[in-house]
């Protein structure tokens, strides 16, 4: 599945998409960027609270398919910017982190 299809299939609010055509493999949940650095794999979704530009960079750095900030957060501005600039793509949804997940695992993502 795409970034693209995911955002239909769900309803996943568009922050910043310079690459909705890429595939998505996985699902990592988590806060701590450590743990995201070590653990997430390249081309995971990640759902995260954290909108602050470090994301980007770990987004970056794991080879992420895209960033799914949960429970109507919001991103920084110099977040959504940079996002744009570097090919993140950047998500937001009202849902919890658990709620969302649970909807990925009946859809087999």
């Amino acid at each position: 599945m795409t970034v693209k299809e995911l955002v239909d299939l769900f309803n996943l609010e568009i922050v910043a998409g310079p690459n909705l055509e890429k595939e998505i493999d996985g699902v990592y949940i988590g806060d701590l960027l450590s743990n995201v650095m070590a653990r997430a794999e390249k081309d995971n979704l990640w759902l995260t609270v954290q909108g602050h530009q470090n994301v980007v960079a770990v987004a970056l750095l794991v080879e992420l398919s895209a960033v799914i900030l949960v429970e109507d957060f919001e991103y920084e501005e110099n977040s959504v910017q940079r996002a744009c600039q570097k090919g993140v793509n950047l998500l937001k949804t009202k849902k919890k982190s658990y709620d969302l997940a649970c909807k990925f695992c009946e859809s087999e993502i």
